[in-house]
């Protein structure tokens, strides 16, 4: 019995896995292990935690039921920018002036931390600065997208409205308004993610695979964590990295899990848009775009509530024609026949 639902997490073969990736070094769980940290998950959240772990002077063991980066951080379309789902204006009527942008300003430190640490640690991951555009949509339409911009501007956020001309002119896009946001970072989730887990290894760190953790149990100098081989790994603290596989202790009310498909079309460095900017809409689902270095156009959205991995995968044609219609549309000059 495992401590987290089993999700077959992706289909197909994303753009990411073109490319040779240096292997993580892991080895098989076959004694008894103890550790300053376990961390169980060995994906991008679990490499993040491991790199920095280790850098603080920690033992650490990492676990996870695949092997390294074979979960659905190969699948992550990587466009890594402090906005949030939710815009400040509307989590503003929610939760608080204060407590919105609060948040909202915390997301940017987060991401120029991010940039600062992976550039410090000189990881080769096709790291590279990208505005946003945040296109109006039926969620923000003209005006509210005006309202959102002063809120972001009053939280202290370096942004600016662009009146659908300028955007047309700019960025080749007709007929949206948006919001030009800048301190973004798009990089190949992959490569990081392995990378900071190979820092980890070389400072001490144990990638152990494949792990099955059935049990957790708290003892008075920390947890007690049992796999399905049987064996014990005791650890002063523990660390759930499992991503979409949620923990079963988590409320299934707390949160939701959704599907989103996404395409890579071929490379055409030529046809991109200028600056190559982040796009995505103020709509529910919005469509998410963004270009890799060598190249290629990513588009994403389409999201539905995730029900089970065969119907998910029965709308990949479905989805696939329409995220392929919406980029065309949108970017008349890009050649959007999906490679990936």
């Amino acid at each position: 019995m495992s401590i987290s639902r089993h999700r077959d997490l992706r289909t197909g073969q994303s753009v990411w896995q073109a490319h040779r990736v240096t292997p993580v070094p892991y080895h098989a769980h076959r004694r008894e292990r103890a550790t300053d940290v376990l961390v169980v998950g060995a994906g991008i959240t679990g490499a993040l935690l491991a790199e920095r772990l280790t850098a603080d002077g920690h033992d650490v063991i990492v676990v996870d039921r695949r092997p390294p980066v074979h979960g659905s951080t190969p699948a992550s379309t990587a466009l890594i920018q402090y906005d949030l789902d939710v815009p400040l204006s509307h989590l503003a009527d929610a939760i608080g002036w204060a407590r919105a942008s609060r948040i909202w300003r915390r997301s940017s430190l987060a991401v120029t931390a991010l940039h600062r640490r992976i550039t410090r640690l000189r990881i080769d991951a096709a790291l590279e600065e990208r505005e946003s555009l945040y296109l109006d949509g039926d969620v923000l339409g003209r005006r509210d997208l005006r309202h959102e911009c002063v809120a972001r501007q009053r939280a202290g956020l370096e942004v600016e409205y662009l009146e659908p001309s300028r955007v047309a002119r700019l960025f080749g896009i007709s007929g949206r308004a948006a919001i030009r946001s800048e301190g973004n970072i798009a990089a190949d989730p992959r490569r990081l993610a392995s990378a900071l887990l190979r820092i980890a290894v070389r400072r001490g760190a144990r990638v152990l695979s494949p792990v099955e953790v059935t049990d957790i149990e708290a003892t008075r100098r920390g947890v007690d964590v049992r796999t399905a081989a049987g064996r014990t790994i005791r650890a002063r603290h523990l660390v759930l990295a499992t991503g979409y596989e949620m923990p079963k202790v988590v409320p299934a009310s707390g949160h939701r899990v959704v599907s989103t498909w996404a395409i890579a079309t071929v490379c055409q460095p030529r046809r991109l848009w200028p600056r190559r900017p982040f796009v995505w809409e103020a709509s529910d689902p919005y469509l998410y775009i963004r270009a890799t270095a060598d190249g290629r156009v990513i588009c994403g959205g389409e999201d539905e509530p995730f029900a089970d991995e065969e119907s998910r995968d029965a709308q990949l044609p479905h989805k696939t024609s329409v995220l392929q219609r919406r980029l065309a549309a949108l970017l008349p000059s890009i050649d959007a026949t999906p490679a990936f």
